[in-house]
């Protein structure tokens, strides 16, 4: 995508790319640097002045480029070499000013590996190998073993020896200060079947997304293979357009405890989809009881879902038949049967019960339905309670 002119792009930054560009187009022998950054769109020049020192050559016709110019540069040149730190230099420049997974984030996702190692079922080398050249990369102890690359770092302090942990390992490849596209690109080779067995993958695909989603990301199913879920990190659709409505007529109703029902629902359903769904059906739950109360009615503490919403649509007077217009019929039908549906799906999929060996996992798509329909429904049942209160007190006058 096309960056305006209008994004300011830090310094520092800036000048990280172009020393990496010019670092890269230096290591070309003299007599190609000129034809190189003639082909990179860089103003020409001779050789002589690119035998001169080729830094030197690359750096002044760099300079001529603003910030957002010399992305499109460096992507040329990533065509014809394999730069791991242009790569990255590139990257941190391109994604200023765009939705960005916070620092705090990145040091939680890397907390995980506390208590979970970073793969089940590939070598750690070898998995770490796919990510970063580690072989190429400087040794975090260069300045007493310049020759050493991060790769004999890891091997000795991993392989030889067990002074790093994988918390340690992530720090040391540079998982707090990478790009972003490096560090999604971690998150979906952690959570890839061939890394992970299918019980760790589902949990920490779990984990992984419950800190992710504050940012507005999450790991999202986008393949299978052979059976197993392949990962991609996308933007996060943050609630839905009617979430917001439904948390200002739950909290003025009831703050305490339907609002924090309906909050818990929201909180779990990217998250925790068979918790959400048994939060979605609570929550249903609790506005009949307390609008059955209100009312000075009773209920049956063994009454289910279904059981409470027919004492409360007698008393809303929302029963099919207490309506003469065809299209009202049909929709408070309908409403009754997204009431029992609710009551069924939880009964199924949700955690409420043991899951069995042939029970259904629901996906996050379940639980928004669910959420949703649930949040809809309550506050469709408590602005009609507010509407027959009014009636009553305004028949009163």
């Amino acid at each position: 995508m096309q960056r305006t002119s209008s994004v300011s792009y830090p310094a520092a930054l800036v000048r990280a790319l172009r020393t990496e560009l010019a670092s890269a187009i230096s290591d070309y022998s003299a007599n190609e640097v000129p034809n190189l950054c003639s082909r990179l769109g860089l103003l020409p020049g001779d050789r002589e002045e690119s035998f001169k020192s080729k830094f030197k050559y690359a750096e002044r016709r760099l300079l001529d480029k603003s910030a957002a110019e010399l992305v499109p540069v460096a992507g040329r040149l990533l065509e014809e070499i394999d730069s791991y730190s242009l790569s990255e230099a590139r990257s941190k420049l391109d994604e200023h000013g765009r939705p960005m997974v916070s620092e705090l984030t990145r040091k939680r996702v890397i907390a995980i590996f506390n208590s979970k190692v970073l793969t089940t079922d590939d070598d750690h080398m070898a998995f770490l190998r796919r990510i970063w050249p580690i072989e190429k990369m400087p040794s975090i102890f260069a300045d007493r073993y310049p020759d050493r690359t991060l790769e004999e770092d890891l091997v000795q302090a991993t392989v030889r020896n067990s002074d790093w942990d994988d918390r340690d390992i992530l720090e040391y490849v540079g998982l707090l200060t990478c790009s972003q596209k490096q560090f999604f690109r971690f998150l979906q080779e952690v959570t890839s079947p061939l890394a992970q067995s299918p019980d760790t993958q589902a949990v920490l695909v779990a984990a992984i997304n419950d800190h992710i989603r504050h940012d507005g990301f999450r790991l999202t199913v986008v393949r299978m293979m052979s059976g197993s879920p392949v990962y991609e990190v996308q933007a996060a659709t943050i609630g839905s357009p009617a979430d917001a409505g439904i948390s200002k007529a739950l909290a003025a109703y009831d703050a305490d405890t339907i609002h924090a029902r309906w909050a818990e629902a929201l909180d779990r359903r990217d998250t925790n989809p068979e918790g959400a769904i048994t939060i979605a059906r609570t929550l249903l739950e609790d506005v009949c009881k307390w609008i059955i109360i209100e009312a000075d009615d009773e209920y049956d503490e063994k009454d289910d879902l279904p059981q409470l919403y027919k004492r409360l649509a007698k008393i809303l007077k929302l029963a099919p038949d207490n309506h003469t217009e065809i299209v009202f019929k049909q929709i408070l039908g309908s409403c009754q049967s997204v009431v029992e549906a609710l009551g069924s799906l939880r009964n199924k999929i949700s955690d409420a019960h043991s899951r069995g060996p042939r029970r259904v996992r629901p996906a996050p798509r379940h639980a928004q339905l669910a959420v949703n329909l649930s949040g809809a429904m309550a506050t469709f049942l408590i602005d009609t309670w507010n509407a027959r209160k009014a009636e009553q007190s305004a028949a009163a006058d």
